[in-house]
């Protein structure tokens, strides 16, 4: 029970905080075998979801950055000593904390800098705001960003560079399209890549877009095509880059981001350490490496930070394909809205996928070396290929120590979603991206072959691992977004899509907080509230379990806490000391 000034009087609260003092915690809680001691973190009167079977509690004590105890209010005040902080959370929902199964880090801090095109709506709106951030544009620079889409403007016609070069002139720009696998450059920009009418060809597995009568090139990029003018684009420094960092994780952990899997590129690694050695790593990140080469790399990653309780490389991330929105996801069947001058109906396989004796070869080793692949799939015959893949080196679950994942697996072949759970294969997910591509899917690939799509439900219900991220900063990284996506089925444009593909708030909770803890062989560190564990949890200032699921949009973290230690935090309400909160408590009514 709560006492609070509103439930006793001085005398009561008094009597009760007396007798709970000398009751050993371990009769009404789980704690550490070492009893009641003064805890650094003490958190009472919470709605505690464990996210794993348990007693129900309401209050825990976090000590040295891990859970020492859980039970009721009147035993876990036992564990507060004269420098314990007290947080009453009010009877809000407390949960494990939220890792984000597929970020960007670095690109999403870089990104809260530049130019962002996401919520423009129109042709007019898109130029009006590259127009503004032109007139900043510093001399030699460059205008980066993007994360446009036009699939819900009133006339969704693709952009070209003929939009840009009025408002930008010299100053080269390459905006990314919304899922970052195409990008609209302006003529200034093409001019230092050397593409024009006359050349060059596509790369392998890109598209130089260009006018079917003319030959002269839209201004799109699409794959491997983009990398022709961002080899011209002048380095991030490192200064540069640990300053994306630290407004990244400020920002993830505003929304109870206390872990990510990031898809980290080398120099990101540096950065990562830097915010570590002082004290500003407030996020848990396990990187798959994109690099080229992957054998070159594979014995420095195996070494790299195994341990390490906030940083360590866990694999590296490929791909296999593109994406829906550019077309260029590889399908077994031709995109229904394909013309006859399409140059990849299908989509296309990107250059290691295509190169079957390398793709081979990589993927055994990194099995081999005990190390992950992150492999990003969207097309159904592009995960179909990863699939046998996976199956050639791996055979079937139980054969070896890897669990290997597959990222996105946004359009399957209905006998492929089995095989994740048969393979031991994660189908790692971001539900944020459903809401997006209902808008168009149908249109792409026709209604019949969405049988497949985004099944979150059909996964789960296979028995496959299944986690959930947000491809930040290619959407949002707020998890309560993704939630509602996956519970709910609603279109960016609030239209409901698949609802037979849905899950519940629960499930989809543990595909943000206890699966990806699994994926990564970590759960019995993180992922549940269990004693013990490392102090990761979040309290919300809403209940989210039962709630109208309408409002799960409008969530709010009210306290994000990492290793036992308030990283963000929205409510002053929280007692300094234990005298603090025994005034408060017996305060006069």
């Amino acid at each position: 029970m709560r006492i609070t000034r509103n439930h006793f009087t001085c005398h009561h609260a008094l009597v009760i905080l007396c007798i709970s003092f000398v009751i050993p915690a371990v009769t009404y809680a789980q704690s550490t075998a070492n009893g009641p001691g003064p805890a650094d973190l003490v958190i009472v009167d919470a709605k505690i979801w464990r996210g794993a079977d348990g007693p129900d509690v309401n209050s825990l004590a976090i000590v040295e950055g891990r859970i020492a105890a859980l039970g009721d209010e009147a035993v876990i005040r036992q564990w507060i000593g004269p420098n314990t902080q007290v947080i009453d959370a009010r009877r809000r929902r407390l949960i494990p904390g939220i890792t984000d199964s597929h970020t960007h880090v670095i690109g999403g801090g870089l990104q809260l800098a530049r130019l962002n095109l996401r919520a423009v709506s129109n042709r007019k709106q898109f130029i009006a705001a590259v127009a503004e951030r032109a007139k900043s544009a510093k001399p030699g620079g460059w205008i980066l960003g993007g994360r446009w889409s036009v699939e819900s403007w009133p006339t969704p016609g693709s952009p070209t560079r003929y939009w840009l070069d009025p408002v930008t002139g010299d100053t080269p720009v390459l905006l990314s399209r919304m899922d970052g696998h195409s990008a609209l450059v302006n003529t200034a920009a093409l001019r230092i890549a050397g593409i024009d009418e006359h050349g060059p060809p596509n790369p392998t597995g890109g598209e130089i877009e260009r006018d079917p009568q003319t030959r002269q090139p839209t201004g799109i990029l699409k794959e491997s095509a983009m990398g022709l003018v961002r080899r011209h684009i002048p380095p991030t420094s490192s200064e540069d880059t640990y300053q994306a960092l630290l407004r990244a994780l400020k920002h993830a952990n505003a929304h109870g981001i206390t872990s990510m899997h990031d898809m980290s590129n080398l120099g990101d690694l540096a950065a990562f350490e830097r915010a570590y050695r002082e004290g500003k790593l407030t996020i848990r990140i396990t990187s798959y490496l994109q690099v080229d080469d992957v054998l070159q790399h594979l014995d420095d990653a195996a070494s790299r930070n195994a341990n390490h309780p906030f940083m360590r490389v866990a694999g590296f991330k490929k791909y296999m394909d593109g994406s829906l929105g550019s077309r260029t996801a590889y399908m077994q069947m031709p995109f229904a809205d394909a013309t006859h001058d399409s140059s990849y109906p299908r989509g296309q396989l990107t250059a290691f996928a295509a190169d079957k004796k390398r793709f081979h070869h990589t993927v055994e080793a990194v099995f081999n070396k005990g190390m992950q692949l992150a492999v990003h799939a969207i097309g159904d015959q592009g995960n179909h290929l990863l699939l046998d893949e996976y199956q050639r080196v791996a055979g079937r679950r139980g054969s070896g120590p890897v669990r290997h994942r597959i990222e996105h697996v946004q359009h399957l072949l209905l006998p492929d979603i089995a095989r994740f759970a048969e393979l031991g294969v994660a189908a790692s997910m971001q539900p944020l991206h459903k809401a997006d591509d209902g808008r168009y899917a149908e249109k792409a690939i026709g209604k019949e072959r969405l049988a497949g799509s985004y099944a979150f439900r059909q996964l789960l219900d296979a028995g496959a691992l299944l986690c959930f991220g947000s491809d930040w900063p290619v959407v949002s990284l707020n998890p309560f977004l993704g939630i509602d996506s996956a519970v709910n089925s609603r279109t960016l444009e609030g239209k409901v899509w698949l609802p037979t593909h849905a899950i519940s708030v629960e499930e989809a909770l543990r595909a943000y907080t206890v699966t990806p803890q699994k994926v990564v062989g970590r759960q019995q560190e993180l992922g549940t509230i269990k004693v013990g564990k490392r102090a990761d949890m979040v309290i919300l200032d809403r209940d989210i379990l039962t709630i109208d699921s309408k409002t799960i949009p409008d969530t709010k973290v009210v306290y994000t806490i990492v290793a036992g230690k308030v990283v963000f935090e929205q409510d002053r309400k929280k007692y300094s000391s234990k005298d603090e909160f025994l005034k408060t408590i017996m305060a006069p009514p």
